[in-house]
C-alpha cells in the first residue's frame, strides 16, 4: 500500500508541474499554486520512501 502512494504522489506532482507550467503564460498565481502542490508532492514522495 506504502507503495501505491508514493507512486501516486510523484504522478500528482508530474501532473501538478506540468500544468503549472502549461498555466504560467494564463495565469501566473494559478501556476504558483499548481507549482506548490508539485513541490508538497514530491517532497511527500521523498519522505515516504526514506521514512
Amino acid at each position: 500500500m506504502s507503495t501505491l502512494l508514493i507512486y501516486a504522489l510523484f504522478v500528482v506532482a508530474g501532473i501538478a508541474a506540468g500544468g503549472a507550467y502549461s498555466m504560467y503564460k494564463v495565469n501566473k498565481i494559478f501556476a504558483g499554486v499548481l507549482a506548490a502542490i508539485a513541490v508538497l508532492a514530491v517532497a511527500g514522495g521523498i519522505l515516504r520512501l526514506i521514512g
